[in-house]
């Protein structure tokens, strides 16, 4: 149940127009009463609702989409998409970023409280909460384009997003088909239970399928100390496997971006993307298609998953549905950083 001014007065030991006072900055009131009362309101997450601006706030009509990984190109165009549509529907736009250390379901417990929020989407990142904190978030909220592995009851989350195992196997199928036997993988750390752990078993599963051994030294996972998915990362453990010494011949990057990254690292090096090496990443962002060479990818249908995100969504919020799932199929696209191997 929420907290009154009454019961902030009351754990006070002071009167509600001190309290209100305090609210309002009002010059009469003693600096540390004033102090007390505000620390007291911060801990118990009170959210002042006195005056009729803000009863008329706690209407608002506003969906918050949360992010993680906003440099990250392929959330560009579902921003766009997110935002006319949410304006189609006469709500208001917000959009938070959330930082890797950060926990989302945190930022947006506080969101909901402080923006009188409707709804949410949750953008990228990795989505591991126990049931109970999931129970904190009193609105609809809709995952997008996070994976969610078995530990998740599909009956308990609302999400859109693609088959991240299945496209990420058909791009290793690809790989393994051009000759590629020794193909590094830059995936997230250990630790994800979302899209890294999808894509990485997919990787593992296709090399199962051909009979290729699993190579640890060529397992890569992504720095956390920079941002994730991002070309930084990609060039970064690029350079470090070239260090190594271990020998392959294709990079699998699980983001276009890091794909991009792990090119600028080869070309450093002396080397050709791909005559000496094949390039391959994941997203179908514009930039691997204007990158020289062109990166063989696995194409997310962008706009369609936003879209369906903010659809399911006003479906919870208009109590049409207590939960919906969609998964879109993607694409393999065959461009210039991949070769057979001869």
């Amino acid at each position: 149940m929420a907290i009154t001014i009454i019961d902030i007065a009351r754990m006070c030991g002071v009167g509600v127009t001190t309290v209100s006072r305090a609210i309002n900055n009002h010059p009469d009131i003693n600096e540390e009463t004033k102090a007390m009362i505000m620390q007291v309101i911060k801990e118990n997450h009170y959210v002042p609702n006195n005056s009729a601006r803000n009863l008329k706030r706690s209407a608002s009509k506003t969906i918050a989409v949360l992010i993680k990984g906003i440099t990250n190109a392929f959330f560009n165009r579902m921003i766009q998409v997110f935002e006319k549509e949410i304006q189609t529907k006469k709500y208001s736009f917000i959009l938070q970023r959330v930082d890797e250390n950060q926990d989302e379901i945190e930022v947006a417990i506080e969101l909901v409280k402080e923006k009188r929020l409707k709804g949410i989407v949750f953008l990228g990142g990795s989505f591991s909460h126990p049931r109970v904190k999931l129970d904190q978030l009193t609105v609809p909220f809709v995952l997008s384009t996070i994976g969610t592995t078995e530990e998740f009851d599909p009956d308990e989350l609302s999400y859109v997003a693609v088959d991240d195992f299945k496209e990420s196997y058909k791009m290793v199928d690809y790989l393994c088909s051009l000759g590629h036997k020794k193909i590094a993988i830059i995936t997230a750390p250990v630790d994800d239970v979302s899209i890294g752990k999808l894509r990485y078993d997919g990787y593992k599963k296709a090399l199962e399928d051909h009979g290729v051994q699993l190579n640890d030294q060529l397992v890569l996972s992504m720095k956390e100390d920079v941002e994730s998915y991002s070309m930084e990362n990609g060039y970064v453990v690029t350079k470090e496997l070239l260090q190594s010494k271990e020998e392959f011949t294709a990079i699998y990057a699980v983001s276009d971006s890091m794909a991009i990254g792990a090119c600028k690292a080869l070309l450093e090096a002396g080397k050709k993307v791909p005559e000496d090496y094949s390039v391959a990443g994941f997203d179908g962002v514009d930039m691997s298609f204007y990158y020289n060479p062109s990166i063989t990818t696995i194409r997310q249908p962008v706009e369609e998953i936003a879209e369906e995100t903010i659809r399911i969504l006003f479906d919870m919020i208009n109590k049409k549905v207590k939960h919906a799932h969609k998964i879109f199929p993607a694409e393999l696209v065959i461009r210039e950083s991949t070769r057979l191997l001869t």
